[in-house]
């Protein structure tokens, strides 16, 4: 999470949409920088606004508006999937490495769902309190150019990004049944990039 006080901006980090990169590049330009533990870094929009919107509410009489990435769910599935795929994952209870993708997003629409695709969701993320505000600028993550041009717009400053967090290459390739049915029992997630700018 990154927040720019003056520009009234925070910075969500939606997990697997680039947020390290955009970390590394506006680190030294935020005001608050939030990298860790993971449930802060990417505290979705219902806590930010229950905590840390409450502090400029109360404190500074402000509201900051919020920006967030979401990506083509089944984009952002295969994106965790090729993560926890990495060599280092290896005998570990996250590890993706003997699963085909296809396996994958079949065990992410268990109930419960096995360890590794345990991975959220991006519509909750976007969840808002009953009395709280949601994301004032959605971006889809395939398109970097708007999410560049606005950032450089409303900070006033060039941004290059670093290339970060780079996932081993993996056959992504999904069966029609599978990817039907999971079209059908996650139609938010779908919904949710849709609405995205």
């Amino acid at each position: 999470m990154l927040v720019f006080y003056v520009e009234r901006l925070a910075f969500l980090s939606v997990p697997k949409t680039g947020s390290t990169a955009y970390h590394s590049a506006l680190r030294d330009r935020a005001d608050i920088v939030v990298t860790g533990p993971p449930d802060l870094k990417h505290a979705p929009v219902r806590r930010y606004d229950r905590f840390f919107q409450n502090i400029f509410r109360k404190m500074h009489d402000t509201e900051m508006e919020i920006m967030a990435v979401v990506r083509e769910p089944i984009d952002w599935l295969g994106s965790w999937y090729r993560f926890r795929s990495r060599p280092e994952r290896l005998n570990h209870p996250h590890s993706t490495h003997d699963l085909s993708f296809d396996d994958y997003v079949q065990a992410y629409m268990q109930s419960p769902r096995p360890e590794y695709a345990d991975v959220g969701s991006q519509s909750q993320f976007f969840r808002t309190r009953s009395n709280g505000f949601g994301a004032t600028h959605v971006f889809k993550y395939e398109h970097q150019d708007k999410i560049l041009s606005f950032l450089q717009s409303r900070l006033n400053m060039e941004i290059t990004l670093p290339r970060e967090n780079v996932s081993p290459l993996r056959d992504l390739t999904l069966s029609a049944e599978t990817e039907r049915k999971f079209r059908r029992k996650h139609a938010a997630e779908f919904a949710c990039h849709d609405a995205a700018l």
